[in-house]
């Protein structure tokens, strides 16, 4: 049966291309679905400030009036702009085991990118460094993370085989925590924070974080700025990310460094894990799927380390130390075992060096493909 390419151009069909995934990953013990309301917030051009400098298409497969497939289509102006490249970038690619979908699917993103002008087109990349981007091409066999993407292990073959290559891979760490702080951790820690005249906030609750938040992504914006594809978040981001995420932080969990005068110079985002909970709520908060994240923020023995930055005038003094002493102190605390890294970039020996003092092992690896249209 041949399979028909419909454009996203109302309500019914995005809840179909934001539900498509669940069901071809229904029951999946790996795969962690994410909150269908963060998913409209991204998807919908009036919720997500990213619209500001960015224009995108979405498109359903079909066979036998049934979804078999799905992809967004971005074109990020800012990315353009800074990076000088002409590429368009694909993201929310999902598609049962046959070629022919992806095929087709690639085809309209292709297309669109011509229209455009674009010389290239790669991804999967969402609309700003944090959304979900990377294909997970190991790691197959381990539990997802609210923060990547998980996918069968049939799509990098799929999806290299209509001449995609490999263009950018973040790896990823699993880490024992150990039981008792290391003594040298804790030494260099003690050392660096009084030899720079360093602080940490002590925060009781969320509304203490508050005040910091836009600092927090300035530094975002400062620290990540040379990384693969980055463009720095707007204003209007930066108070639509504070708004959405900053209610579900555990103060415990992120450490804020401030220096003698008070400025914020390096901060880590840590969370007890949501991978079990984000399972069992299937997608969803109502009716019960809140229940389950509430319980995974008090009692989980797995750790999520989603953001970790430096000011550039402070990188290489030692202060990530302060940094994994406070969160192996609160790992220790509430009971965490392991913790994951999520993706740093492969070249980037400077974060992966974080986790030589401890018991890690690299267990997955994802990728941003690239076809050069021309």
């Amino acid at each position: 049966m041949n399979i028909v390419i419909k454009e996203v151009t109302n309500k019914k069909q995005l809840n179909s291309f934001i539900e498509f995934p669940c069901q071809l990953y229904k029951n999946h013990q790996y795969y962690v679905p994410p909150l269908h309301f963060d998913e409209e917030g991204t998807l919908i051009k009036k919720k997500n400030p990213a619209f500001d400098y960015c224009e995108a298409r979405y498109w359903l497969a079909y066979k036998d009036d049934k979804v078999v497939g799905r992809i967004a289509a971005i074109l990020n102006r800012a990315y353009i702009e800074k990076w000088k490249h002409n590429y368009m970038r694909f993201g929310w690619i999902d598609f049962e085991d046959d070629p022919e979908i992806p095929k087709v699917l690639l085809a309209e993103v292709e297309q669109w990118a011509k229209e455009k002008g674009m010389d290239a087109v790669h991804g999967p990349l969402g609309f700003t460094d944090l959304d979900h981007e990377g294909m997970l091409v190991e790691g197959f066999d381990q539990l997802g993370t609210l923060a990547t993407i998980y996918n069968y292990p049939y799509y990098p073959e799929y999806i290299a085989a209509l001449g995609y290559k490999k263009d950018a891979d973040w790896v990823e760490y699993k880490i024992k925590v150990p039981t008792t702080i290391p003594e040298k951790l804790a030494k260099m820690a003690a050392i660096v924070e009084k030899r720079l005249n360093l602080t940490l906030v002590k925060a009781k609750k969320p509304k203490d974080i508050l005040p910091y938040a836009a600092e927090l992504f300035e530094l975002v914006n400062s620290a990540y700025s040379h990384l693969y594809g980055v463009v720095p978040l707007t204003e209007k981001q930066i108070k639509n990310y504070t708004k959405q995420y900053f209610s579900f932080i555990k103060t415990e969990f992120v450490p804020l460094i401030l220096d003698s005068k008070g400025k914020l110079i390096a901060f880590g985002v840590t969370m007890p894990s949501l991978s079990i909970a984000l399972q069992k709520a299937k997608g969803s908060l109502l009716p019960f799927g809140f229940l389950h994240i509430l319980k995974a923020l008090k009692k989980n023995n797995l750790a999520d380390l989603y953001l970790v930055a430096i000011d550039k005038e402070y990188q290489g003094k030692g202060v990530n130390a302060i940094i994994m002493h406070e969160v192996n102190k609160t790992f220790i605390k509430y009971g965490i075992e392991y913790a994951e890294s999520n993706p740093e970039l492969e070249p980037n020996i400077k974060v992966q060096s974080m986790w030589d003092d401890f018991d890690a092992i690299q267990h997955k690896r994802r990728r941003c493909f690239i076809k050069h249209l021309n």
